[in-house]
């Protein structure tokens, strides 16, 4: 309940009879969210609520944590031929 408390507020909206909603202006504007902008929609987990983000942002997620993942493995690496080295020269 804390981090729900800890969200803002903007705005509330009905669910129509063909399953559609309207996102709040206050909603729109805040986060910057334009005609053909692409939404992807996850469900929480216990069907708790919907969880709404742009999918350029899923895009950009997922691309740092691929270049992060990518220095990691050559860290890794590094760190891995350090030792070898190391362990040959004594």
């Amino acid at each position: 309940m804390s981090k729900l408390l800890r969200s803002k507020f903007l705005g509330a909206t009905t669910v129509g009879e063909r399953g559609q909603i309207v996102i709040p202006a206050a909603a729109r504007k805040a986060l910057g969210i334009e005609n053909g902008d692409k939404l992807l929609v996850f469900g929480r987990r216990h069907r708790e609520g919907l969880l709404l983000i742009k999918a350029e942002v899923v895009n950009k997620l997922v691309s740092d944590a691929w270049s992060e993942a990518n220095q990691l493995e050559k860290l890794l690496v590094a760190a891995q031929t350090a030792e070898e080295e190391g362990q040959k020269d004594e």
